[in-house]
C-alpha cells in the first residue's frame, strides 16, 4: 500500500468512508472525482485540499507532511514510498536512564548498507545527523528509548516521520520485544542469538576496560542484527498490513 491510497486524512474522512471509498473503486488520489458513498460536498473539498497538498508535498519530498497527517497508526502507509532510503536504526546504551547512561553503538541501515558508529571513535553529532537524515526513520521501542536517547546526549533531532515499528507488529498481534517477533516471523540473527541488553552492556565494558576488540566486533554485529532485520520485518509487516487493511476492499 503506498499513500496515495489514503484518504484518512482528510478532514472529515474515517476509516469506514475511507473503506467505503475504496470498495466504490477510489483506490488512489487520481480516482477521486468529489463523489462517493458517504462524502457530500464539505467533505468532498476537503478531501480535493488533501489530496492537492498530498501531491505537491510527494513532488517536493516532503514527508513530513505525511508524518503530521497520517494518524500514528497508519505511518506504515508511506513505508513502500520511501522503502529505498528508510533508515531503521537502533542503539546500545550502558543502561536504561539517558541522563546518567551513555550511547555505546548506533547502527543504521539505509538503501542496503549498514554503518556502526562507536562512542570514542565516529560516533558524533555529525555522523548521526547524516545517517538520520532520511525520508522515514523505523525503530522498535525507539519513540520512548532510542529517540529520546539520541537526542538527550547528541545534537540530533529527529522530528521526521518516525514508524515505530513496535506498534504495527502487536497490531498484528506479535507481542513482546523485537526478538520475540523474530522468534515469530522466522527472522534469523546467525551467530548472536544469545546476545541480549545485558550482554551488551557487558560487552562494551570488556571493550573499555580491557580494549577486548573481540567483544566490541561482537557487540557491533549485534547492534547491525537489530537494524537489518527491522527492515526484513517491516517488509513483512507492511505486506501483511496492506492485505487486511486495503486489499480486501479493492
Amino acid at each position: 500500500m503506498r499513500v496515495e491510497n489514503s484518504f484518512l486524512p482528510a478532514s472529515g474522512v474515517g476509516e469506514r468512508t475511507e473503506r467505503r471509498l475504496w470498495e466504490a473503486g477510489v483506490t488512489h488520489w487520481d480516482d477521486f472525482d468529489g463523489d462517493g458513498p458517504g462524502v457530500g460536498d464539505v467533505t468532498a473539498e476537503n478531501i480535493y485540499s488533501f489530496i492537492d497538498e498530498a501531491e505537491r508535498a510527494l513532488d517536493d519530498g516532503d514527508t513530513t507532511f505525511f508524518g503530521d497527517v497520517l494518524p500514528d497508526g497508519e505511518l506504515w502507509r508511506l513505508y513502500e514510498n520511501v522503502a529505498d532510503d528508510a533508515a531503521f536504526f537502533d542503539i546500545e546504551t550502558t543502561g536504561l536512564d539517558k541522563r546518567s547512561s551513555v550511547v555505546t553503538t548506533v547502527s543504521v541501515h539505509r538503501g542496503g548498507e549498514t554503518t556502526t558508529l562507536v562512542r570514542g571513535s565516529d560516533l558524533t553529532d555529525d555522523r548521526l545527523r547524516d545517517l538520520l537524515d532520511a525520508p522515514m526513520v523505523v525503530s522498535f521501542n525507539g519513540k520512548r528509548f532510542d529517540a529520546p536517547f539520541l537526542e538527550h546526549n547528541f545534537d540530533v533531532s529527529l522530528d521526521g516521520p518516525h514508524l515505530d515499528l513496535m506498534y504495527p507488529c502487536r497490531r498484528l498481534e506479535f507481542t513482546g520485544g523485537l526478538k520475540q517477533v523474530e522468534k515469530d516471523l522466522g527472522v534469523a540473527r546467525d551467530g548472536v542469538e544469545d546476545v541480549d541488553g545485558r550482554e551488551a552492556v557487558r560487552l562494551w565494558r570488556r571493550y573499555e576496560n580491557r580494549n577486548d576488540e573481540a567483544a566490541l566486533d561482537r557487540l557491533v554485529e549485534y547492534n547491525r542484527y537489530d537494524t537489518q532485520n527491522l527492515q526484513t520485518i517491516l517488509d513483512d509487516v507492511a505486506d501483511r498490513l496492506h492485505r487486511d487493511v486495503f486489499q480486501p476492499h479493492v
